[in-house]
């Protein structure tokens, strides 16, 4: 574990994932394993190529050596993503990487604007 930087890998490039991307891209302590989206035409996912981070439109290429993940971001929303997520943390018994979801993102953003961040999410699945 590299306690200099923090590495991260984001799930969800929509509006959520490109405010917290463009955040992190700027960061010299962040290294940016990589953002899964569905569209690969998705803002976040169009600034991570152009800051040189790989993408991927399937979640699980994020997943294969989750080990070296400091923090799983999930910015999608979705309670599918999310139990997905949870589940293969359990079944690899990673217990070093956390999976921040989109409320804690929310929180984030809104300190960073100083005013509350909307997103799609919903607290019923917490």
């Amino acid at each position: 574990m590299n306690m200099d930087r923090f590495t991260v890998a984001v799930i969800g490039g929509g509006h959520a994932g490109l405010a917290l991307l463009n955040k992190l891209v700027e960061a010299d302590f962040v290294n940016i394993l990589g953002v899964a989206d569905m569209n690969p035409e998705a803002p976040g996912m169009l600034l991570a190529k152009e800051h040189g981070v790989a993408t991927t439109t399937d979640m699980q290429d994020l997943l294969k050596d989750s080990q070296q993940l400091d923090i799983l971001i999930d910015v999608t929303g979705v309670k599918a993503v999310r139990d997905s997520l949870r589940q293969h943390m359990q079944d690899t018994g990673n217990y070093h990487t956390i999976i921040m979801h989109e409320r804690i993102s929310a929180l984030v953003l809104s300190l960073f604007n100083g005013e509350m961040v909307a997103t799609k999410a919903s607290d019923n699945f917490y």
